[in-house]
């Protein structure tokens, strides 16, 4: 295993700024989850790594060695210790499973076959997957297949990019539990790049968010969810309800009464960021005024949890709230709304405030 280093790197198509001043270390043994929209550049950070493409500025360290500088002549992608998993698998159609495995290793351990089963083996398929052909596998065992010949020749690092694009969901969790197993199993050193907030967050020591070209944010995951660098973090990794407010002495109040304040900004007017599973929702007593009341408008199972929008207060102001209360209330009914937890505020001109912020999955 070994660290990954990237300082100020920057890379140019033509007249077009691809990647800015981008700086990331990925520790010996980790994965981080890089997460970005499409053409946040992403899959370039990969290539650059990797050594498909040259950079125009700043270094790239593997293992404490540079293999990539402006201006300097790069290591040779074969020289780089680098192992890739491109979109969609990229197996070679007409190998079988066993010569696809064993495509990066020496005569000698492509012959005995030993660590093709070893590395088959790890991502959860058995020696009889060697005489396979790719198209007899289906898209889980063939993103395996693909991390197994990236892992085969004992990489320094392991390069992953949306290596689980196009599958169901419960083949996406099952698979992602084994490509992490795997990885643990090996010890690598990892880094993802996804568009997937599920993903990055559940599977990444660290996630790095990704914007136009600048990693805006890297962090643990759960301070990445509930400490945004910005509102465009915020609503980029997952829902969020953005309110105006009022902050002082660690409270702060807004249309959904007064907030405990965990991090941001203090005093003044800011806007304020809720998670909709933040929300609860409780029924009327009919004895009058309990708080903060709303109207249900509507209501959408996803199985376990449902997403209800109200109208709040005398403003009618929308918002979303997820439960994993079974008895939902019904449109139009009158609810009382509460707030678990502390939230987040950032400056009052960081952007309009928007009440229903969808999550930009």
């Amino acid at each position: 295993m070994a660290e990954l280093s990237c300082s100020a790197v920057g890379k140019w198509f033509g007249d077009r700024e691809v990647l800015r001043d981008v700086g990331l270390d990925v520790p010996a043994g980790t994965l981080t989850a890089i997460l970005g929209a499409s053409g946040s550049g992403k899959t370039t950070l990969l290539r650059l790594i990797v050594g498909f493409i040259g950079l125009e500025a700043g270094t790239i360290s593997v293992g404490g060695e540079v293999v990539a500088a402006a201006g300097v002549k790069p290591l040779a992608p074969d020289k780089r210790g680098v192992g890739y998993v491109a979109q969609e698998g990229a197996l070679f159609p007409h190998l079988r499973v066993g010569e696809n495995v064993g495509f990066g290793l020496s005569r000698a351990e492509r012959k005995g076959a030993a660590r093709t089963v070893e590395v088959l083996e790890l991502v959860g398929l058995g020696e009889d997957y060697l005489a396979r052909h790719p198209h007899e596998l289906s898209g889980g065992e063939q993103r395996r297949v693909a991390l197994a010949r990236a892992l085969a020749p004992r990489p320094a690092l392991v390069l992953l990019d949306e290596p689980f694009s196009g599958l169901d969901a419960s083949l996406r969790v099952e698979t992602r539990e084994a490509v992490l197993q795997a990885l643990k199993d090996e010890g690598s050193t990892a880094l993802m790049v996804t568009h997937d907030q599920a993903e990055a967050l559940s599977m990444g020591r660290e996630v790095a968010v990704l914007q136009s070209g600048r990693l805006v944010q890297t962090a643990a995951p759960e301070v990445v969810y509930r400490s945004p660098a910005d509102l465009e973090v915020a609503r980029f990794v997952g829902q969020a309800v953005v309110l105006d407010g009022q902050a002082a002495r660690g409270v702060v109040t807004c249309a959904l009464g007064r907030l405990e304040v965990h991090g941001g900004v203090s005093t003044g007017p800011v806007r304020v960021m809720v998670r909709p599973e933040q929300i609860r929702l409780g029924r009327r007593s009919g004895n009058g005024d309990s708080g903060v009341s709303a109207r249900v408008l509507s209501h959408s199972s996803f199985g376990p949890d449902t997403v209800v929008k109200l109208a709040l207060g005398s403003a009618q102001t929308g918002i979303e709230a997820r439960t994993f209360d079974h008895a939902v209330p019904a449109a139009g009914e009158l609810v009382d709304v509460a707030v678990a937890g502390p939230v987040f505020t950032y400056p009052a001109d960081s952007g309009s405030a928007s009440a229903l912020s969808p999550s930009a999955a």
